[in-house]
């Protein structure tokens, strides 16, 4: 998650946990600075043995399939152009805490 999201997903963690499902949530706002990052680092912030990944992105979600995986998904918008207040435009694209928790379950249950 970056920017907004992260708050997003910190809350969607606290429900997770109250369900048993422990998840730990990963700030990434510059993919240039991870990427510039030391392997040992990298695999550190993101397991290579942790398949079940969610990636948030109040924008294109090209380019996150990169750090989630095949098995991961990514919450994003692929389109342009939506018009009304902030909360609601983010409940549309489905930027809930509801909904990150149901996309980290698909995930963990795949």
């Amino acid at each position: 998650a970056t920017g907004s999201e992260v708050s997003l997903a910190m809350e969607a963690q606290k429900v997770l946990k109250e369900k048993g499902i422990d998840v730990r949530v990963v700030s990434m706002p510059s993919w240039d600075r991870f990427e510039a990052q030391p392997e040992t680092y990298k695999r550190e912030v993101l397991p290579p043995q942790v398949k079940a990944r969610v990636a948030a992105e109040t924008g294109s979600p090209l380019g996150w399939e990169r750090y989630t995986g095949d098995a991961g998904k990514i919450l994003g918008i692929d389109v342009f152009g939506a018009s009304a207040p902030g909360n609601t435009v983010m409940k549309e694209f489905g930027f809930t805490v509801d909904n990150v928790v149901r996309l980290v379950e698909s995930v963990v249950d795949a």
